[in-house]
């Protein structure tokens, strides 16, 4: 079997445990960053299977039918909302999503990283270490944790666990989110903001942990960032379109809130420093590292090179569209 390996931005997977298993199959790895469609299509075309690390890359209808050959697609990680299963199923691709595995939480790489961005912004780290090596001693003032407010919203596996280390270090921590959310953070002791208002009004760090959907696209407001106090710290470690678009430059310039940290953008990836937050200096930026782990991808390729195995076996698994199978 022929198979593509497309955005693996830090060539993780040929260093990785199982990669050898695939040793009597011809694998071809891409390491370069891309949004363009026709790259996709140049990179697969020709192969009979994809794997695709994370939501890295859409893979649309468009894009779809300029792939006759292609028969099966290993996604790692469960979210295949930049996939087109339909196109898929019309066309006879396989596709085989990844799933969790015993032992191994998915969402502790995402929480610890929201951590470094906090303690990283707060105390200036970033800009410390290049003064530093350009010859200077300190010239900031950081902000420390204990008695402050950290705002935490949508309590899942991240948030929870964002505001229990908060907790650890002696913050208050208030949570806002659905119903549901709300009542997970109050059965483990946690406060509930007294409105949506005061959740952005009265917190000095807020950490956004929503998940990507049509629900809550666009759900952070400029009206909402405008409430921020002016030396409040904004977090996104989830994904970037639940704020409008333009909404948090556009209040950073402003100065509410004085400070944004984040990890995703709205058109990944961004490459040539070509994103607005780039250039401010109230913003300290990173190119999507919340799962980027070695643990993490020892799982997530594991399961991916058991999907090729059986894909090759004719007897798939983690199939989400087995009226696929046989049309190729």
């Amino acid at each position: 079997m022929r198979i593509s390996v497309i955005h693996d931005y830090s060539d993780v997977f040929r260093t990785t445990k199982h990669f050898a298993k695939l040793a009597g199959h011809e694998v071809v790895i891409h390491n370069d960053a891309y949004i363009s469609a026709d790259k996709v299509v140049e990179q697969i075309k020709g192969f009979d299977a994809v794997l695709l690390t994370q939501q890295r890359v859409p893979m649309t209808r468009a894009i779809i039918e300029k792939l006759p050959g292609l028969k099966f697609i290993c996604q790692t990680g469960r979210n295949v909302y930049h996939l087109d299963i339909p196109a898929c199923t019309e066309h006879g691709i396989v596709v085989s999503a990844g799933r969790l595995s015993n032992g191994h939480s998915p969402y502790s790489t995402t929480a610890e990283l929201a951590w470094g961005l906090i303690i990283a912004s707060l105390r200036h780290i970033p800009y410390e270490v290049e003064s530093f090596k350009r010859g200077n001693w300190h010239t900031t003032v950081g902000s420390k944790l204990f008695g402050r407010t950290l705002g935490v919203y949508a309590f899942g596996h991240i948030g929870a666990a964002v505001a229990r280390v908060g907790k650890a270090f002696g913050m208050n921590v208030v949570c806002w989110g659905r119903e549901g959310s709300l009542a997970r953070a109050q059965a483990e002791g946690f406060d509930i903001a007294a409105s949506r208002e005061a959740f952005f009004a009265n917190t000095d760090i807020i950490s956004l942990h929503l998940p990507g959907n049509k629900a809550t696209r666009g759900l952070i407001t400029g009206a909402d960032l405008a409430l921020m106090k002016p030396h409040a710290l904004l977090v996104n470690t989830s994904r970037a379109p639940i704020i409008e678009p333009g909404a948090l430059a556009a209040a950073l310039a402003k100065g509410r809130p004085g400070f944004a940290a984040v990890d995703v953008y709205e058109d990944e990836p961004v490459t040539g420093a070509n994103h607005p937050l780039l250039s401010m200096k109230n913003a300290l930026c990173t190119p999507h590292l919340g799962y980027a782990e070695r643990s993490s991808y020892e799982v997530m390729y594991a399961t991916a090179v058991e999907q090729l195995l059986a894909f090759a076996a004719d007897a798939p698994t983690d199939v989400l569209n087995p009226e696929a199978m046989g049309k190729k």
